[in-house]
């Protein structure tokens, strides 16, 4: 089965970029996330390939164009090939 779009809350999860779904779910209701620039409040909203994702990592940011969407939260040799650092 090949993944059109998945939410953002599960992208972040998949990507191993939160340690779980629902860190994933508090960083988008605390508007720290944007997709294509624009700032986005809720967990359902749903990401593609080609779409660039920024969420905040330390005192700054981490930004990444997604290059495919990952069909599980596999290994991090895994998810590190499903997007590109912008």
């Amino acid at each position: 089965m090949v993944l059109i779009s998945l939410r953002i809350d599960k992208l972040l999860w998949h990507l191993r970029l939160t340690k779980s779904r629902s860190l994933a779910q508090a960083l988008v209701a605390e508007g720290h996330v944007r997709i294509n620039g624009k700032r986005i409040e809720k967990s359902s909203v749903e990401v593609k390939a080609g779409d660039s994702v920024t969420i905040p990592k330390g005192e700054g940011a981490f930004a990444f164009q997604l290059l495919s969407i990952p069909p599980r939260r596999g290994p991090s040799a895994e998810a590190v090939t499903c997007y590109k650092e912008i």
